[in-house]
């Protein structure tokens, strides 16, 4: 092989040296240069494709170290042995017809689960990102502890101390990707062999969870004071999942006297727990804030959830669950095996966020302004004060209105969906069949208040005619 013919493209912005190298690898893997033929030398190369000796000699580099070439001393280059290479081939896509879901749109979104991202701290975490990552410390990249970073999960301790009055130690501590990790470890640290109740209305992904995973779920309805403990008691469920601090989608803030009852019924047999996910808890608007269920448990009883991606940002997907004693030493046979789902990185980052003042800030900012637009929404629905009834406003991010003038769930949401306004129905919440009136949700986390006002108002026209 005297020399190699191809055409180069000074200006469809490849390089020409891999110009070169992808025409000889191409005729190479296609079978037309046999394995042992000669190639040009770089110098004969250059001077027929008119190029500089350099740009084929990084041709020729790139195919010798990739193995399509060898060098021979004093001989030249030639075609390898390709046979055994890995290589990628293109594969040919199917033509699957492309199915466009039906965009909804609208001018307010009024979602139960919204986030005011705007009032993130960028610069804040921004700062602390780059004072982690220019530390040079070898450690900050090793594999880190299956558990959670230990510094981390002490400053989670004293966070949960004073701020919800639970009481735990860091080995009690499990740092995961979101509550839905978390809830999977948990099946694998407390077995198959559990009958698991849940609030109706129910946390639907928590529900959908534990059904996934194969588990019986009953079903407990709630009165106004959370879960009944009576039908709790009728039923065969040895586990309880309660979200007592704010429920969801309801909003029921269960008061003392029932989480006694709910602790009562955990210690009547030592099969038997609750889980507390303590969702929404950092936002209380009227009354002294009630402590963690889990500080009130004196027997080992109660696995506490909570996570940072409704105070920080959904993103930031960093939750944490402290188990019981027991249960904490079963993890630790059981599962101590399985690493960690967040990064060491993003873990020193909230670590740092919460040692330096940064997260008790944001959440007092966060406060005033969901408090701000709490009283706006409030206000504004005051004409339809006497065709509703407005629960759940006293903590969280949304408030529900149940109608007693005869008017349908459905029809509520159609009539706000053709003003461009969509709101939520507490039907999708519900699980079997309830006797229940035209209950709707609010959210207004992620709404200003000049949008609360201006929607409000032809919520009020709509929904009262």
């Amino acid at each position: 092989m005297n020399e190699l013919t191809m055409t180069l493209a000074s200006r469809n912005g490849t390089p020409l040296y891999e110009q070169i190298y992808l025409y000889i690898k191409e005729n190479i893997v296609s079978g037309k240069f046999v394995y042992h033929e000669k190639l040009p030398s770089t110098r004969s190369l250059a001077k027929h494709l008119e190029v500089s000796r350099s740009t084929v000699d990084l041709a020729y580099e790139q195919l010798l170290s990739e193995g399509y070439i060898e060098s021979e001393p004093y001989r030249g280059y030639y075609v390898a042995q390709i046979e055994g290479l890995y290589q990628i081939r293109e594969v040919k896509k199917r033509q699957i017809p492309e199915v466009r879901e039906k965009e909804e749109t609208c001018r307010y979104d009024f979602t139960p689960n919204g986030v005011d991202l705007k009032s993130f701290p960028h610069n804040a975490w921004r700062k602390l990102s780059k004072e982690i990552l220019l530390d040079d410390e070898v450690e900050l990249f090793r594999l880190g502890d299956p558990q959670g970073e230990l510094s981390f999960r002490k400053v989670i301790c004293d966070y949960l101390y004073q701020a919800r009055g639970v009481k735990c130690d860091p080995h009690q501590i499990i740092v995961g990707a979101g509550n839905d990790y978390l809830l999977m470890m948990l099946c694998s640290v407390i077995g198959r062999n559990h009958v698991i109740a849940v609030e109706n209305p129910a946390y639907k992904q928590a529900y959908r969870l534990f059904s996934s995973q194969s588990y019986p779920v009953e079903p407990i309805e709630m009165d106004r004071y959370g879960m009944r403990v009576d039908m709790l008691r009728e039923s065969v469920a040895d586990i309880a999942y309660v979200t007592p601090s704010h429920q969801y989608p309801t909003g029921i803030v269960m008061p003392m006297k029932r989480r006694i009852e709910l602790l009562g019924w955990a210690n009547e047999s030592e099969k038997r727990y609750i889980i507390e996910d303590d969702y929404d808890s950092e936002f209380r608007y009227k009354g002294k804030p009630i402590p963690a269920l889990q500080g009130s448990d004196a027997n080992g009883k109660v696995i506490y959830l909570g996570t940072f991606s409704k105070s920080i940002a959904p993103a930031i997907r960093m939750s944490y669950m402290v188990l019981p004693e027991e249960l904490a030493t079963v993890y630790h046979e059981k599962c101590g095996f399985i690493s960690s789902t967040v990064s060491k990185v993003d873990q020193l980052i909230v670590q740092h966020f919460i040692e330096e003042g940064y997260y008790e800030r944001h959440l007092n900012k966060t406060r005033a302004l969901y408090k701000g637009r709490h009283d706006v929404l409030l206000k504004g629905l005051q004409p339809l004060s006497k065709v509703c009834k407005i629960s759940g406003e006293n903590a969280g991010v949304h408030l529900l209105l149940t109608f007693h003038s005869g008017i349908t769930e459905k029809e509520l949401i159609r009539r706000a969906a053709e003003e461009g306004i969509k709101v939520y129905g507490l039907s999708d919440y519900v699980i079997g069949e309830m006797q229940q009136g035209a209950t709707v949700l609010l959210g207004y986390a992620n709404l200003s208040e000049e949008e609360i006002r201006e929607s409000v108002k032809i919520l009020c026209r709509i929904w009262s005619a």
